[in-house]
């Protein structure tokens, strides 16, 4: 081997080692924290809106955690998508990058497969059934399948029922669908829902669906009220169609490399933090609700109430295809509970 590629492969093996140190840098201070050392900061990445419920959750979340750790853990939070998309965020999360990101759980089933079952239509029956399913056996089994993949779950935060928002005309009937143009979330299950009902399903990132609908690349979009108020999507899409088709819960994940570096005393402190927020987000969910459905209708949003037993009926073929899967034996027991 000449001198030259000597060179080249010394620098390259200096350039890995110093990545790899990089990487274990964040695990390493909150072990150092864990001992009672120095300070942590943490850093949280979503893609809302400062406004919204989600966000404001997460703020308090970072207060308890302070409170809890008496100052020796700081949690930050960086909305409107300011460290990356949710693809790029839960990226780093999985390098050891950034420590927590919040996603939806329908942007989590390409590399978590049982978060599909999420997105499955009117998979929930009512609030409390929502709600025993993912403090319960099952939804903490899910939460925790991200583990091999490097992603440990937190916790779930509301994200109510989403229903669609269009531009020119309602969804008042399954049919309505056909033909048109909706952005969906990044979501095989998702896609596969729109495509049940005829129509197209189009995936844009969050951070430009307002220009998307305001410059007509749609026909619409699907989501849930507070969503649509603080993104404003509002001032484009005036029709409002509450069929309520999925109820897909946000998640809040961790990166295990950062995780598995921390004391037991860190680790409880943040589950405590968490769990305080999830108390304090399904109240701050049920308010920002109602207010967001006042204030799209104030500003001229008209809300339609189609039948749901319709829309179930049209999508009830999705079901029928996870038959005999993993997918298909988790909506079997999240269906089962009490």
């Amino acid at each position: 081997m000449d001198r030259k590629a000597v060179s080249f492969l010394a620098l390259g093996l200096l350039v890995g080692s110093l990545l790899t140190a990089s990487a274990l840098i964040p695990a390493i201070r909150a072990a150092r924290v864990g001992a009672g050392e120095g300070r942590l900061v943490l850093k949280l990445g979503h893609a809302l809106a400062p406004s919204h419920a989600v966000h404001t959750s997460m703020e308090y979340m970072a207060r308890r955690l302070s409170e809890l750790s008496g100052g020796t853990v700081e949690l930050q939070v960086f909305a409107g998508g300011q460290l990356g998309t949710e693809p790029e965020t839960i990226e780093q999360l999985q390098r050891g990058a950034l420590a927590m990101v919040k996603t939806s759980a329908a942007a989590m089933e390409g590399f978590v497969p049982d978060m599909a079952v999420y997105s499955m239509p009117y998979l929930f029956r009512d609030d409390d059934h929502y709600w025993n399913v993912l403090l319960g056996e099952v939804g903490k089994e899910i939460l925790r399948a991200g583990e091999p993949q490097g992603v440990h779950g937190v916790c779930y935060y509301d994200s109510g029922s989403r229903s669609f928002y269009t531009i020119s005309k309602p969804i008042l009937r399954p049919e309505d669908v056909r033909e048109m143009k909706l952005r969906v979330l990044p979501s095989k299950t998702a896609h596969e829902m729109i495509t049940t009902l005829g129509g197209g399903p189009t995936p844009i990132p969050f951070g430009e669906l307002y220009t998307a609908l305001q410059q007509g690349m749609i026909d619409g979009a699907e989501n849930n009220p507070p969503s649509l108020y603080t993104s404003r999507h509002y001032e484009v899409a005036k029709h409002y169609s509450l069929d309520e088709h999925t109820r897909v819960p946000d998640v809040v994940i961790f990166s295990k490399t950062i995780w598995d570096g921390l004391s037991p005393q860190v680790q409880g402190w943040i589950t405590q933090a968490a769990a305080d927020s999830v108390v304090f987000e399904r109240k701050l969910w049920r308010e920002q609700t109602a207010e967001a459905l006042r204030e799209v209708e104030k500003a001229g949003v008209k809300i339609y109430h189609p039948d749901k037993a319709a829309f179930a009926s049209a999508m009830a073929p999705m079901y029928l295809r996870i038959e005999g899967t993993r997918v298909g034996d988790l909506a079997r027991r999240i269906r089962e509970v009490r």
